[in-house]
């Protein structure tokens, strides 16, 4: 893979996440609580990353979907570090860093969801436009 190019315009914050693979600080990021429809991109490189529809209050702290926007918005890799295996989501289009998905935590029967799929996500690393 020829090596990312990062956006000019990227915060401090968003270079961490998307770079060094960090994490922002729980219930602080911009999209945790966003309602409005739209479709959230890529930070980095504007790539079309989830619907808002599959948004949901997971209470996890970060923007929850219960899935991407389509089958090759996303790249998956294994992630073991902090003594845990998880699975790390990156942009297939730049590889910039996103969050991590988590599977069987119940939310497809508490809330309703077509998936028991969580994906944890960055607000650092979206953007949103409104429909």
């Amino acid at each position: 893979m020829p090596e990312t190019k990062w956006n000019s315009n990227l915060t401090a914050e968003q270079l961490v996440c998307f770079k060094n693979k960090g994490t922002e600080a729980p219930n602080t990021g911009k999209f945790l609580h966003n309602k409005e429809t739209g479709i959230y991109t890529c930070a980095n490189c504007n790539s079309p990353l989830y619907k808002s529809q599959a948004k949901f209050d997971s209470g996890c702290g970060w923007p929850a979907f219960y899935q991407e926007i389509s089958p090759n918005a996303l790249t998956y890799h294994t992630d073991i570090s902090h003594g845990m295996k998880r699975t790390e989501i990156c942009c297939s289009k730049c590889n910039g860093h996103l969050g991590h998905v988590f599977e069987g935590e119940g939310f497809d029967k508490m809330l309703g969801l077509p998936t028991d799929m969580r994906h944890c996500v960055n607000s650092a690393s979206l953007n949103f436009k409104k429909e």
